[in-house]
């Protein structure tokens, strides 16, 4: 089994292979054995962030000068990996590395990102994008918060839902409309600077109770005339958010793909070894037929979307990544994850259904990778614009 779908990946460089070994030791020291406990209090210890970013597995792909690594994209492929393969479904490592920092990344001031970018990469500070609203979903222009100028600050009223890290979060990427009149021309990204408290008028709702992903801190926000500095405007234009928000949305498909990928990896290898163990009426289950053939099946599909990944994360590196390609990544990685771990629980058995069990919490935690970062019918509807 380790012959077959252990390889080095052809972007992975010397500096990278380190980089996994010490993903690696982390996930299986500070991330695999708290699981549980995660998710009966349904967020992860405050105090990973600021352990993962000692170590330096935050932001590694943002800029040496504000306290990032100097990477690409593939140092935050690799960690991605490495937390799916150690049966993570709690830590929102990507929400906040992978994705958001990038907003700042990508359209803050110099002000701005020396302000933000080193509490982000050190894990002081923790961030979350608010997009999604009651009765939005996929369709980013008919977001309903409102954001009206008044003098240097924004006044902004309205609620979001499905927002990951919102328990620990200190900073917040928030769509909004400058102007309701505009459509997508009215949509503008501010950043929310919160205390324990959060500004007057903000307020973290109940933690939702989701199908999987138990210990991942997921909440609504309601905001009541929150005041936002003006200097707090992404860009530094209105308007500008929907077109911002589209040129980083292919970062984060492929990075759902990605771990979707490994935690797929991770539950062939979990049923495998199982398998191998596991008796019945005499012999190893791995021994009859249909479970070789079922293991045999999986493992290809891994390793076939596996080698699309490394492609795209190759892609990603060079800059050259475009929209169809990375919403391909997000709908094949996520529909072989769903696939492949339905099918690896199945050798389970009855353990298969038990949460305490990993294979259990991958097959919880894959439903919604077919939801979030845009439906898999809206990415079907994107790659087929493109043909």
């Amino acid at each position: 089994m380790s012959d077959l779908l252990s390889y080095t990946p052809h972007w992975q460089d010397e500096e990278q292979a380190y980089l996994r070994q010490l993903a690696r030791s982390f996930c299986r020291n500070e991330i695999a054995p708290h699981q549980q406990r995660w998710a009966e209090q349904h967020h992860v210890d405050r105090e990973l962030w600021t352990k993962a970013g000692s170590v330096g597995l935050l932001c590694l792909d943002i800029p040496e000068q504000y306290g990032g690594g100097g990477g690409n994209f593939g140092h935050e492929a690799i960690v991605q990996q490495e937390l799916a393969l150690a049966g993570d479904t709690a830590f929102g490592f990507n929400v906040h590395s992978t994705i958001v920092a990038h907003y700042i990344n990508a359209f803050a001031s110099d002000e701005q990102k020396a302000r933000w970018l080193p509490s982000l990469a050190s894990g002081e500070k923790v961030i979350g994008i608010a997009m999604t609203e009651p009765g939005t979903g996929s369709d980013l222009q008919a977001v309903r918060t409102t954001a009206r100028r008044e003098g240097d600050h924004y006044v902004v009223n309205g609620s979001k839902t499905f927002i990951s890290n919102a328990t620990h979060m200190d900073l917040l990427v928030l769509v909004a409309k400058t102007d309701p009149s505009q459509g997508a021309k009215g949509i503008s990204l501010l950043v929310v600077e919160l205390d324990e408290d959060g500004p007057a008028g903000f307020e973290r709702g109940r933690v939702l109770h989701k199908v999987g992903q138990h210990g991942q801190d997921t909440r609504e926000l309601s905001f009541t005339d929150v005041r936002v500095p003006v200097d707090n405007l992404l860009g530094g234009v209105e308007g500008q958010g929907f077109y911002q928000l589209m040129q980083q949305l292919p970062r984060e498909r492929l990075i759902i793909g990605v771990g979707g990928v490994a935690m797929a990896e991770a539950a062939v290898r979990a049923a495998v070894a199982y398998a191998k163990e596991r008796a019945a009426f005499g012999k190893p289950i791995l021994d009859f037929q249909n479970t070789r053939f079922e293991l045999a099946d999986s493992t290809t599909k891994v390793l076939a979307a596996r080698a699309f990944m490394d492609q795209c994360i190759q892609r990603a590196i060079d800059g050259t990544l475009d929209a169809a390609t990375a919403s391909m990544a997000k709908l094949h990685g996520t529909e072989v994850q769903c696939e492949v771990v339905d099918r690896c629980l199945q050798v389970f058995g009855g353990y298969g259904y038990m949460m305490e069990y990993p294979i259990a919490q991958m097959y919880a935690a894959a439903r919604v990778q077919k939801i979030y970062g845009g439906t898999n019918e809206i990415m079907k509807e994107l790659i087929g614009r493109a043909l």
